[in-house]
């Protein structure tokens, strides 16, 4: 069924759109941003040309100019008596592998294949007889693959049972399905911002209400604000990246930990931690788990290899009281009928194998971030570019709030990113720029060197008196 976007909700998801001139391009370049980023889904009805010029406080003209444009772009049709509604788009492939144009896509923020996948892979195939001679449809996963798991926990100071683990299609799904056993329409959801936009999705389909905690590279976690939200709003679940917070890259020191546990206990909150990228360490060094210390079934954690091993490998798992994974199993039929057998069979025989993999990651992105970082802090000296102790990637703070015209302008010359507002749990974030570090050396350079050669043009070409209006906002 189609669905529609008022002029109200797409105004407050344009943001600062206005980023150049003529007024109607920047308009038009806004909400091809948001199909882009798929914020605004194919088939979505979008509001008249008047009620969106009111709720823009812009001249209906500048609206139609904008439609018209978009439609000769491809990415609406109108239909007289119909309105306007966005169209699937005609995307590249978003792996580099298959780009055939020379696209450098920094979209996906996942290292390649870790180097003794294929070997792993061949030999889980040489012992195929044995899989097929399974069932194959199993909502729980495999025993081998649970066990596996438990002991990774173990290793990590987690005493933990195979019955309390879920093994999952991948983290995504995981989340979906936490989101679909925990939260009911109207509840409250705890949530860092910036954050992982397709949790935010994922939450909000089961009808939660996001309430947002900022993260900054520089201060970490506003803890005064979290235990406020807390307090005041009692959400029935948090979401948090203790460890390498995507996107900031940030980690929570052991007093952030104990502070936000104190808080959530207090409030009766289950956390949600993602730990997908708890592994992906470059410097910081060892560590202890986060909120190793919390009451049984406060705590839930969702882990995958997709950022260690592969994101083509599609398993992930939760780690949560058994109670709570019973409850998960008899709600994940309607979802999808269980994890594939080969994949887990290849999980199970790397898990062994993850300090000898972290161990390879680790030096991957620590070659990738710090390539990145001395060539933007070289040819932008006026970005404020982190150098974040593991992780992805970078969150860099722009010296002006034109992160979306600045993403429209270099997808133009072949370089794919996302705004740093596509990130953002409540809006916001014009002024922020997420860059992975995770592709090859080449096209992490030359990517640099875009950005360097686009930034001026963008900058130069934005109303100084609208520059200055959003500045004063941020």
């Amino acid at each position: 069924m189609d669905s529609r976007i008022s002029a109200r909700s797409l105004t407050a998801a344009l943001g600062g759109w206005r980023t150049r001139e003529p007024a109607y391009e920047a308009l038009a370049d806004g909400i091809r941003l948001l199909c882009l980023d798929n914020r605004l889904a194919p088939r979505t009805t979008l509001p008249a040309e008047r009620e969106l010029a009111a709720s823009l406080q812009v001249s209906r003209s500048t609206v139609a100019a904008a439609y018209r444009s978009l439609r000769e772009t491809g990415h609406i049709a109108s239909v007289r008596g119909s309105g306007s509604e966005t169209l699937p788009l005609r995307r590249r492939d978003p792996g580099r592998a298959a780009s055939s144009d020379g696209a450098i896509d920094l979209q996906q923020a996942s290292p390649p294949a870790w180097p003794g996948l294929a070997g792993v892979i061949a030999e889980v195939a040489g012992q195929s007889a044995a899989l097929v001679g399974r069932v194959g449809y199993d909502v729980v996963g495999r025993p081998d693959l649970r066990a596996a798991i438990a002991e990774h926990y173990a290793r990590r100071g987690i005493p933990t049972d195979p019955g309390e683990v879920l093994v999952t299609t991948g983290a995504q799904s995981a989340i979906h399905l936490l989101a679909s056993v925990l939260l009911g329409r109207g509840d409250r959801l705890l949530i860092e911002t910036p954050t992982y936009p397709h949790a935010v999705d994922a939450f909000r389909r089961a009808g939660a209400r996001p309430v947002g905690v900022p993260v900054t590279t520089a201060d970490g976690w506003d803890l005064d604000r979290a235990e406020q939200a807390l307090a005041r709003t009692l959400p029935v679940a948090a979401y948090l990246m203790p460890d390498f917070q995507n996107p900031t890259g940030r980690s929570m020191t052991p007093d952030d930990r104990a502070t936000m546990l104190a808080a959530a206990e207090r409030s009766g909150t289950v956390l949600i931690l993602d730990e997908t990228t708890a592994d992906l360490d470059i410097d910081r060094g060892w560590v202890a788990p986060a909120f190793l210390h919390a009451e049984p079934g406060s705590v839930v954690r969702l882990g995958s290899l997709g950022k260690t091993v592969w994101g083509g490998l599609r398993v992930g798992w939760i780690r949560a009281h058994a109670d709570l994974i019973r409850r998960l199993v008899a709600a994940r039929s309607t979802q999808d009928l269980g994890t594939p057998e080969f994949e887990q069979a290849v999980a199970a025989a790397l898990l062994p194998m993850l300090p000898e993999i972290v161990g390879q990651r680790s030096h991957l992105l620590r070659t990738g971030r710090d390539a990145m970082v001395t060539a933007l802090r070289s040819h932008l000296p006026d970005w404020a570019v982190p150098s974040p102790a593991g992780g992805v990637a970078l969150w860099i703070e722009l010296d002006a709030p034109l992160s979306s015209a600045l993403v429209m302008d270099v997808r133009a010359r072949g370089l794919l990113l996302s705004a740093g507002s596509r990130f953002a749990a409540d809006g916001g974030h014009d002024r922020h720029l997420r860059v992975p570090f995770t592709a090859p050396l080449d096209e992490l350079e030359h990517a640099a060197a875009i950005l360097a050669e686009a930034w001026p043009r963008v900058r130069g070409g934005a109303p100084v008196a609208i520059v200055d209006q959003l500045e004063a906002v941020v």
